[in-house]
């Protein structure tokens, strides 16, 4: 039984308590709102503004105002909706709009302007001057970025005066004792949101969680956020949450965004996708012998590396048009072949496409599936056209660049193919002059149309997995996404990759499945092939990048590894591992763990070519002080036991991976 909500009315304040010991604290006069944890304030006075057109407005600019609460019951909960309607003539009415739920211990707000004919490019639910975690004077904040492009990396920086503007969402926190705070967005469907942070001495002197993000380093956009319009417009919904671990406050983050921002796609409820992918190695090499020669060290060479369905997935990436005669409207027939191929040996064939993307540079051509010429579907910004990544962005919502859509993943769909990687979706959230479709106003806007097209063809008929994208935005269309970005083979990538576990783990919630990257083996030591395999299994999913089509003095290794039975148990929940530790001055974290039913799993990182003994502290992993546990690698070599501390020995740059037991 859920407990009974008591709203305590005192002057002008209005408190509604939330969650186990926490309060929301509004004051009606001058609209501003407070946050309590369990006796402390959390957020103080903090207020709300937003644009209508040029001008701008907050919450001090008004001078009536009237609190109502109601009762709701909605997909996260039960408990109260507060709502501040703050009025002034001649300008629009804001609502702030707070939703407390009795058995979680975060908020919900958005806010909300009516009037007519509205324009806005910027609303922010939460400003304040003041906030306090109680955690000391050495506080970290967060940089999550919009996307996994340009090798951008997630950063976490000192709490400093220097503001700090994160994607979507961000978080301030402790690394030593844990607590943190976490703010941001939990819908992508109309806005681009950010979160500003700043502060000193253990204080938060600036947080700013908004919608309207526009910085050309983090959303790629070389021209302003687009406006919606209308005579209702709304910010998106925002979280507000204080945790003992901020690891956990992600987690929780996470969740609750999948909860409100739902899915479009259906889930995919087949097991874990393992595979191989051809970009690794092969590349713009990509013939049908060597990808049916894959498939058949596959067949004979691997065959106990298989995901709980019992298959594995063999995709090829861009140049599969190698195979295809005649272009588009040409003889497709050899992919027919490769399809069939693997099929025949229980494996399932993927392919690759970039939907929003125009690699020629002739804007005369006739693009595939209608008589619109490439020119007329290209995204116009104020700039002239978005060039990103040798590829110029096309419009999502104009018809010739959704019949190209229709096309070219009908001529798939027919050939028989299982599984889709598709790239550079960040090409189709940026920001325009003039849409095609005037009622779309937005680059996320023209994103969840375009993506929207994708999943309608598709129809549920492939593993949807998504490359460069929008980190958060991407969740409600695909089913599976890489977390970092074309990270090969090196220790170096393999910390890149791990820059994005690091902070990015969380994404596991969001997602079916995150990955990272095809997994590339070749001319690399011993160690550094360790941390690769290892990088990939805490991600969540493993896919292959090497030329299997031929032997190679280091595939005997790989081949022990990848059968071993223990992996498939890892492999199954397809869940990633989350951090011990936050990295180090924006490196990767070193340890990585995972607590299932089928046991916790410890990953442990050197990523130095130099000798090193990482220690592994039994209280920081959330195990029981004193006892005594042992951990076997996964991957073969030395068990080690393990009471208070324990050091794992590095000779060269490597990984070990654990599975820890009681002893």
């Amino acid at each position: 039984m859920l407990a009974t909500v008591f709203c305590v009315w005192a002057s002008n304040q209005q408190i509604v308590p939330f969650g186990k010991n926490n309060q929301l604290i509004i004051n009606s006069h001058t609209g501003t709102f407070s946050i309590k944890y369990n006796g402390k304030l959390i957020l103080v006075n903090a207020t709300a503004a937003y644009t209508n057109g040029n001008d701008k407005y907050q919450t001090g600019d008004y001078i009536k105002r009237t609190v109502s609460i109601q009762p709701i019951n909605d997909k996260l909960g039960s408990g109260k909706l507060l709502t501040v309607t703050s009025s002034r003539p001649g300008v629009p009415v804001m609502k702030q709009l707070f939703y407390c739920y009795t058995n979680k211990d975060f908020i919900v707000t958005e806010l909300e302007i009516d009037g007519h004919s509205l324009s806005s490019n910027y609303m922010a639910p939460i400003i304040t001057n003041h906030a306090n975690l109680y955690a000391g004077r050495n506080l970290q904040t967060l940089f999550v970025p919009f996307d996994n492009d340009t090798f951008i990396r997630y950063q976490s920086t000192a709490l400093s005066n220097e503001v700090n503007t994160s994607s979507e969402v961000g978080v301030i926190y402790n690394g030593v004792l844990r607590k943190g705070l976490v703010v941001g967005s939990l819908q992508h469907d109309s806005w681009k949101s950010g979160v500003k942070s700043a502060g000193s001495n253990g204080v938060i002197n600036r947080l700013e969680v908004f919608g309207g993000l526009n910085e050309v380093a983090i959303t790629r956009d070389s021209m302003a956020h687009g406006s919606l319009k209308g005579d209702q417009i709304r910010s998106p919904k925002m979280f507000i949450g204080y945790f003992a671990d901020w690891r956990k406050g992600l987690e929780t983050f996470a969740r609750t965004n999948s909860a409100v921002d739902g899915r479009f796609c259906k889930s995919w409820h087949k097991a874990t996708p393992v595979g191989w992918n051809s970009w690794g190695v092969i590349g713009t090499k990509l013939n049908y012998n060597n990808a049916t020669g894959v498939v058949d060290f596959f067949d004979k060479q691997i065959p106990s590396f298989r995901n709980e369905d019992g298959t594995a997935y063999i995709d090829l990436d861009s140049f599969w048009d190698n195979m295809v005669r005649g272009g588009f409207s040409g003889d497709f027939s050899k992919l027919k072949d490769f399809v069939n191929y693997c099929k025949e040996r229980n494996l399932q064939p993927g392919v690759y496409w970039a939907p929003f993307t125009d690699w020629g540079k002739n804007g005369n051509r006739t693009a595939e599936g209608s008589n619109y010429k490439f020119a007329e579907m290209w995204t116009k910004t104020d700039k002239g056209y978005h060039d990103l990544d040798g590829g110029r962005a096309l419009d999502p919502t104009h018809p010739g660049t959704q019949a190209r859509i229709a096309y070219v993943l009908g001529k798939l769909k027919d050939c028989g193919f299982k599984m889709i990687k598709i790239d550079f979706l960040g090409h189709g959230a940026v920001e325009s002059t003039r849409f095609y479709d005037p009622n779309i106003t937005t680059g996320m806007q023209a994103f969840r149309v375009g993506m929207e097209t994708i999943d309608k063809i598709l129809d549920n008929s492939m593993l949807i997995y998504a490359a460069i994208s929008p980190s958060l935005a991407t969740a409600r269309y695909v089913h599976m996404r890489r977390i970092a970005c074309d990270a090969f083979h090196s220790i170096k990538d393999v910390e890149y990759t791990l820059n994005s576990l690091t902070y990015g783990w969380w994404q596991t919630y969001i997602y079916d499945y995150t990955d990272a990257d095809h997994a590339v083996f070749e001319k690399e030591n011993t160690g550094a092939n360790r941390a690769r395999l290892i990088s990939t299994l805490i991600t969540g999913s493993v896919v292959l990048g090497d030329d299997y089509s031929k032997p190679a003095d280091w595939q005997p290794q790989i081949k022990e590894w990848l059968q071993r039975p223990e992996l498939k148990a890892l492999i199954k929940s397809g869940k990633a591992f989350m951090p011990v530790e936050p990295g180090l001055d924006g490196s990767a974290a070193s340890q990585f763990i995972r607590k299932a039913t089928g046991g916790t799993y410890l990953a442990v990182f050197n990523y130095k070519k130099q000798p090193a003994n990482v220690v592994i502290n039994v209280s920081r992993l959330g195990l029981r002080a004193g006892k005594k546990y042992k951990l076997t690698e996964v991957l073969g070599g030395r068990d080690i036991s393990l009471v208070e501390n324990a050091n794992t020995t590095f000779t060269q740059e490597g990984a070990c991976l654990y599975k820890i037991t009681s002893n």
